[in-house]
């Protein structure tokens, strides 16, 4: 193919179009882009063109990604299935006015062939600032419309703006197809695609069968995503005689995001890129659960996530095996209890659910709904219908025949389906419907008794609570703290996926999530199981709404709905002290200077709690897990569920109900359920040897000696060997003085009787200064290992999460 010996090429990032400068931005010169010479970039510094190779291949393939983020990200592939072998590549425009890529600058391996290139005089190649590589007549600037785009041609990547579905007048189909490995980029087995049924919708296929559906459109949403799902994007839905299709746009138009098709597992899944974290977070991904899995339960089977089994047949319906199913088969699905008879049917109104496939269906975007219900019973293979859109109180008629496939419950799914069901099935309509009036009436007055006094407990319990020994009195204003509504949890933490689970404590797990303005945030959701209560649930939202210190964590609010209880914290990406400090390989990213800046940011975190916050609190749970590192790996201190306060000038109290962790607890308060502000000095000490050896507390025990850490360090203390103690790992970073004096601290911190320990104010002082130290006394809890279950009989073992809660008489 003859080619054209100079290329007009155009290297400005164009977005919105209308805002292009003009010729200044383009180059019109006898050049090619060619591997290894040259990119074509945007001013920006948004997205880069060029040639790679992926992974470990050798290959070379002309591609899209973007410019200034570290991890190279691709978002569009030319060749996928012609790649470059070890030759030179460039790209041309030939004189046909088509854009080619050739091999060794002679063999076309790709084109970008359009019936419209050949009617141009003079095409310009252009990256648009949404990441679309563009062919468009030079004096065109403002038109919109191109010769021909990358965004008709997607490879793995959605990207806002971009369309997935089809242009009905050429024919042309926008799909997304996965990359056959990270090595490779053509064409896997997992497609994503706007199937063309009467009711179109996105499906995604494995090979040849239908893998998973997003469920069609009603006029808001796609019927199986539920409300308020990835609230940070934007979908909207075309259909018309020239087109159908989807595109999603970022409701934070300054966030990088895509959604990208997967070969192996998330098949679809949703980034942002973090700024601050300099790297893409996962945001959503498809499947969520099993009930996404196309037809998981059969025919007219519903799959309800929580429900044991999953598969539930809808109400009416009965298993079509009863023995498969109880054998969880449930590829059968399930059947009408009773047989329809056409004429004398009725329709049950089914509510929340995701809409059907609509492989069989049918729909008039003009009939209400009293005209689609007739519609259906006019036919006797139609099996239900609902509303076409459900906006502004539902218009349209869509229609299924058959059996209803793919049916899930939506958690808070508002939509209605009306599914046909025998006469008998519904019992006589006029008299049913007045005993339902009367039973509906007398239920809701009942419930509505029931409610005032329920409501008159609560709030005789809540002040009878707030009067405790846990909290002084206070009124919901001086809270402060914002309500946060559950669904939008959900959303934020992708409906508590296990990929966005950090970790899981004694009260429950905990989830990353973000929010629709971008935050990030951390979930503490409490299991129903878990020890803390409504009352240390109140207790952790009013203690940390009154902190404001830079080394507490900082609680950004909390939700109540039902039986789900759930804190909201600040999100600190580097987790807690203990997955450093304990783990071999990341403990050495952890050297002195850092230890020693962590070490000083609690002692100063407790400090504010002992003795310059409002209330006077002590946390009783102090531990590596329970302080937090931001990006800065700054320490915070988190969960003050078991925390208690004083007002005035009380520092100690007693309790019957001893909780915490075994290891880091004070012997006074272990043994007698005596606790002071030097409980907490004691766990300090114990915290601060751990940091300084890299060893747990719990679980140490010297091999010769038969001692815990506690012991094994009044042991080398008193032989006068004490940098013995020193973690390996630090290596030349220690500065031996600043170790020694940490000893030196711990020691006197877990000092046997609570008078001998120092304040955390003396602490702080004797951190930060060079002046000379009293000597410690000896330690409590340094028994030999076989004596400890004799002299402490009633302390029960840990937990595998590192949390015990004891209950305890005090003697």
């Amino acid at each position: 193919m003859e080619l054209l010996c100079f290329m007009v090429f155009s290297i400005c990032l164009l977005f919105p179009l209308s805002q292009t400068s003009s010729a200044a931005d383009t180059i019109t010169a006898s050049q090619s882009l060619s591997d290894g010479k040259s990119l074509v970039s945007s001013p920006s510094g948004i997205f880069e063109l060029g040639f790679f190779s992926p992974g470990i291949s050798k290959s070379r393939y002309l591609g899209i990604w973007y410019k200034n983020i570290p991890v190279q990200t691709v978002i569009w592939v030319a060749n996928r299935q012609s790649p470059i072998n070890g030759s030179t590549g460039s790209l041309m425009i030939n004189t046909t006015g088509h854009l080619v890529l050739l091999e060794n600058n002679q063999t076309v391996i790709w084109s970008a062939n359009s019936s419209k290139q050949a009617n141009s005089q003079s095409p310009v190649l252009q990256l648009l600032d949404n990441g679309n590589l563009v062919l468009r007549d030079e004096g065109d600037t403002n038109s919109g419309i191109y010769l021909w785009q990358s965004f008709d041609y997607p490879s793995d990547t959605l990207l806002p703006g971009m369309k997935l579905g089809w242009d009905l007048k050429t024919g042309l189909n926008r799909r997304v197809t996965a990359w056959k490995s990270p090595d490779d980029p053509s064409p896997g087995d997992f497609i994503w695609e706007m199937v063309l049924h009467n009711y179109p919708e996105p499906v995604m296929w494995k090979g040849s069968n239908e893998f998973l559906r997003s469920g069609p459109w009603n006029g808001v949403l796609f019927s199986g995503r539920p409300p308020k799902a990835l609230p940070a994007l934007n979908f909207t839905f075309v259909s018309n005689e020239d087109e159908v299709y989807m595109i999603f746009q970022m409701v934070n138009e300054s966030l990088l995001g895509r959604m990208i098709m997967n070969q192996t597992i998330s098949f679809r899944q949703q980034w942002i890129w973090s700024q601050a974290e300099q790297n893409w977070t996962l945001y959503g991904s498809f499947p969520r659960d099993p009930c996404d899995s196309y037809g998981h339960c059969g025919g007219n089977g519903n799959c309800v996530l929580g429900s044991s089994p999953i598969c539930q047949c809808l109400e009416r319906f009965v298993p079509a095996s009863l023995e498969k199913w109880k054998l969880n088969d449930f590829s059968g699905g399930c059947v009408r209890g009773k047989p329809l008879n056409c004429k004398n049917d009725g329709f049950a109104k089914y509510h929340g659910l995701k809409l059907p496939d609509t492989t069989h269906s049918w729909i008039n975007k003009n009939m209400n709904l009293d005209e689609c219900r007739a519609k259906c019973l006019s036919n006797c293979s139609c099996s239900a219908y609902t509303n076409l859109d459900v906006r502004g109180g539902g218009s349209g008629c869509a229609i299924w025949f058959g059996d209803l496939v793919d049916i899930k419950q939506i958690p808070g799914g508002d939509e209605d389906i009306y599914i046909r069901i025998s006469a008998s099935e519904l019992g006589g309509k006029d008299e049913k419907w007045k005993i339902g009036v009367i039973a509906a009436s007398a239920f809701a007055v009942i419930v509505g008794m029931l409610f005032v006094g329920y409501c008159y407990i609560l709030r005789f319990r809540g002040k009878k609570y707030l009067k405790g020994e846990d909290i002084e009195e206070q009124k919901e204003d001086d809270l402060e703290l914002p309500l946060l509504d559950f669904t939008t949890i959900e959303s934020a933490t992708n409906y508590f996926s296990i990929n966005n689970k950090l970790g899981e404590g004694g009260f429950g797990p905990v989830y990353k999530g973000r929010l629709v303005e971008g935050q990030e945030i951390a979930v503490k959701r409490l299991s129903r199981s878990s020890g803390q209560g409504i009352k240390e649930f109140k207790n952790e939202v009013i203690l940390i709404a009154k902190l404001q210190h830079r080394n507490l964590v900082k609680l950004l609010g909390c939700c109540i709905q039902g039986e789900e209880k759930l804190l909201i914290y600040e999100y600190m990406p580097n987790k807690s002290l203990d997955y450093f400090l304990f783990d071999e390989t990341r403990s050495k990213l952890l050297d002195w200077p850092q230890r020693f800046q962590i070490i000083c940011g609690i002692a100063r975190g407790l400090l504010y709690l002992h003795q310059d916050s409002r209330l006077r609190i002590i946390h009783r749970d102090l531990k590596p897990s329970n302080v937090l590192l931001d990006r800065d790996m700054n320490p915070k201190i988190s969960d003050f569920g078991l925390a208690k306060t004083f007002g005035g000038d009380q520092t100690e109290g007693n309790t019957n109900r001893v909780v915490g962790t075994y290891g880091y607890m004070a012997p006074e308060y272990a043994t007698e359920g005596q606790f002071s502000v030097k409980s907490d000095v004691f766990s300090f000490g114990i915290l601060l040897l751990e940091i300084i050896s890299g060893k747990k507390s719990k679980g140490f025990y010297h091999l010769n000696h038969r001692l815990n850490l506690i012991g094994n360090a009044w042991r080398l203390w008193k032989e006068g060997r004490p940098l013995e103690l020193i973690d390996k790992g630090l290596g030349n970073s220690c500065t031996l003085s600043e170790v020694l004096r940490c000893i030196h601290v711990s020691l006197l911190c877990v000092q046997q009787q609570p008078e001998d320990r120092p304040t955390m104010s003396s602490v702080v002082q004797m951190l930060c200064s060079e002046s000379t130290l009293p000597q410690p006394k000896e330690p409590g809890f340094v028994p030999e290992k076989g004596l400890l279950d004799g002299e402490f009989p009633l302390i029960n073992e840990p937990s595998s999460n590192g949390l015990t809660i004891t209950q305890l008489e005090a003697r």
